[in-house]
């Protein structure tokens, strides 16, 4: 579950961005929809941690974000938050397995082969475990991401832009994939989007809107 109160964040010499207040259950989904530059990815970084908000809070899977010292927010969101960025951030020196085992080594835990086996089994990935991030296509190192971002079972999976830079059939299945992973975990699905082709997809999830600031007219 997610609940956000009053959520603000300031960027240095900017209006501070206000962030509509939402709640959804666990096992929901919920859209941001806006344009880029919106507040979107604001927001994701924020129920993830890796923000601290001017005011308001954010409550995470039962957790109040802010109220967690910097250390134990990060192991927190290793925990309990499975995050897929637009920019996959794969380490080309290391193999597909090793990659999803970066994981492990976020939240403090011992390296898990069977379970890395079994996520890429998942997705069908098995195969390509050996591979480095170069020999794979644009689809197969978004499920990779994906798989890293689902090994530990996360109570919430934050996606943003999953699908900007994919064809209507990639989408459809970069859509389904994250639709099917937070359902057999029963998480939390929330994806930043400007797609209508999402929207489209997912007509009965939450929607959280955002719009980008207009300047105050001069005096």
């Amino acid at each position: 579950m997610i609940e956000c109160r009053g959520l603000h964040y300031a960027y240095p010499r900017s209006e501070p961005l206000r962030l509509g207040d939402v709640s959804v259950a666990q096992g929901g989904t919920l859209l941001l929809r806006g344009p880029s530059g919106s507040g979107k990815s604001t927001w994701l970084a924020l129920a993830a941690g890796l923000l601290t908000p001017a005011a308001g809070e954010v409550v995470v899977a039962g957790q109040s974000v802010g109220a967690l010292a910097a250390a134990a927010r990060d192991a927190w969101r290793a925990r309990h938050i499975g995050f897929l960025p637009q920019k996959l951030h794969l380490s080309e020196a290391l193999s597909v397995a090793d990659n999803l085992a970066l994981a492990h080594f976020a939240a403090g835990l011992p390296v898990d082969r069977p379970a890395i086996a079994a996520a890429l089994g998942a997705l069908g990935l098995g195969e390509l475990a050996a591979r480095r991030p170069s020999q794979l296509s644009g689809g197969q190192a978004q499920r990779v991401a994906l798989a890293r971002a689902v090994l530990l079972r996360p109570r919430v999976i934050l996606a943003d832009e999953p699908t900007a830079s994919l064809d209507d059939d990639a989408c459809a299945a970069a859509l389904a994939l994250l639709r099917r992973s937070a359902g057999e975990l029963d998480a939390t699905l929330v994806i930043a989007t400007h797609d209508a082709r999402v929207w489209q997809a997912l007509p009965h999830a939450q929607t959280l809107a955002f719009v980008v600031a207009q300047p105050e007219p001069a005096a």
